[in-house]
């Protein structure tokens, strides 16, 4: 058992910088990389890609950063752990192409698969799973038809399947965000289900580098002083097998790791600090210390877990109606006024036509006068150069929302003076995508885990 492992997330979110995998990659030693790109709408979009093209529905950008980067795992043997396979973990093993393109062989590539139950959850509903919405109490069984996508949050003890059957690369679909950490440090500590307080170190630790340099500088409320954010350092965990940790960065990069960047972090999408609740165990995000213990070193010591929950969480998305939204750049004097008459120009001629939008089915925001800070002049926001006006509606029926897109066009010559810019194009009516959290049993739920070789 090695007595200490090196793990680093490399990507916060599908978008986030591709230099900050490939930086730790050539930076510094790493044992294992991993890779966030879900979120609850993630998931929507991949599943409607997939709707579109049955070989999509996976993070594609992981694909190419695997071609970019092989080299540099061959060299070091670092593993790679991805939530990559959104909607399609399957197709997203087109990284196995990649290896044999690049002519490397004898590297093994596995998926976790068990957490896309959309097709299953007319029998689950019928066997007794209510899936009753967490904010509202509603059952699913009325919004059925509706349902676009249902993933259920796995947990890591499968990933580490994964990693004992050899693989180097494992591509998951939905898990938690800290599992895709947890699961090297099962692997490599043999920690067990029932080992709370390990486990519950492993999901602090992943919260705290799940969304990549957010907690090394980025996105801090005293960013003048975080030096060289240009190239900010991704953030590293060393682990040990006890559950202590150090959450560090590679020496001479950017950003910052002290106290206040992992509290930072630490505080992010918290519920109830005491019980931040995983399918893996319960973390009680009020037991240990923090304590810097040198430059770029934060030590995360005596976490305290208890006995998880019987069930796992399932983000599920569907069609909730239609929206539209478009918006024009008005500026010159009295940039303000012009544009609250824009807005009520359109009003005044969809409602001519017929069209009217109750309160809750429309939106108007004056960009530059305060939408963000409303009722506090910031920087002589009262009277702004320029303003933009952004408008939208919503509702159930297509056409009525699609209608209101061709009354911001005309405004440019038939509106007030200063309409100098129309982004976009007329907008049009597009799916609104709602979300549904819900639980369901554990024991409903099966994982597989296929590894195969390039």
């Amino acid at each position: 058992m090695k007595d200490k492992v090196l793990i680093a997330n490399g990507q916060g979110f599908w978008g986030d910088s591709i230099l900050g995998p490939v930086r730790l990659l050539r930076e510094g030693p790493l044992d294992y990389l991993t890779l966030d790109y879900l979120a609850e709408v993630t998931m929507s979009i991949m599943q409607k890609l997939k709707s579109r093209d049955p070989s999509k529905g996976y993070a594609t950008d992981f694909v190419q950063l695997i071609d970019r980067v092989l080299p540099d795992l061959v060299e070091k043997g670092t593993r790679v752990v991805a939530n990559a396979g959104g909607v399609n973990p399957r197709a997203c093993m087109e990284v196995l192409e990649v290896c044999r393109k690049q002519g490397v062989s004898g590297i093994k590539v596995a998926i976790v698969e068990g957490d896309d139950i959309l097709t299953d959850l007319p029998q689950l509903i019928e066997a007794g799973e209510t899936f009753a919405n967490m904010d509202t109490g509603e059952p699913l069984a009325g919004f059925l038809d509706q349902v676009t996508s249902a993933n259920v949050y796995l947990g890591a003890f499968p990933i580490a399947e994964a990693l004992a059957q050899g693989a180097q690369i494992v591509i998951t679909g939905r898990g938690t965000d800290p599992g895709l950490v947890i699961g090297p440090m099962i692997h490599e500590f043999g920690w067990r289900e029932g080992e709370w307080d390990r486990l519950a170190a492993g999901t602090v630790a992943g919260h705290i580098v799940e969304c990549g340099a957010q907690c090394t500088g980025g996105n801090h409320t005293d960013w003048r002083a975080i030096p060289d954010l240009g190239m900010v350092g991704y953030p590293i965990i060393e682990m040990t097998p006890s559950g202590d940790f150090v959450i560090t960065k590679h020496a001479g990069t950017g950003g910052r790791v002290d106290r206040d960047s992992v509290v930072h972090q630490l505080a992010y999408e918290m519920g109830d600090p005491a019980a931040y609740l995983t399918p893996d165990v319960i973390a009680d995000f009020t037991s240990f210390a923090i304590e810097e213990t040198g430059p770029e070193r934060v030590a995360i010591t005596g976490v305290k877990g208890s006995a998880a929950t019987p069930t796992y969480k399932v983000s599920m998305s569907y069609q909730a109606g239609w929206k539209s939204v478009g918006q024009l750049t008005v500026c010159g004097p009295d940039a303000l006024a012009k544009a609250q008459l824009c807005a009520d120009i359109v009003w005044q001629r969809l409602a001519y036509d017929g069209y009217e939008y109750g309160e809750d089915e429309r939106m108007v925001e004056f960009v530059g006068a305060n939408v963000c800070h409303a009722g506090i002049d910031v920087a002589g926001a009262a009277d702004p150069a320029e303003v933009v006006l952004r408008m939208g509606v919503k509702g159930p029926d297509r056409s009525k929302v699609d209608r209101f897109g061709s009354e911001l066009v005309p405004l440019v010559t038939s509106g007030p003076p200063g309409v100098t810019g129309f982004a976009g194009g007329r907008p049009k009516a597009t799916e609104i995508i709602g979300y549904w959290p819900a639980l369901v049993s554990k024991d409903r739920i099966q994982t597989t885990v296929t590894t195969e070789e390039s």
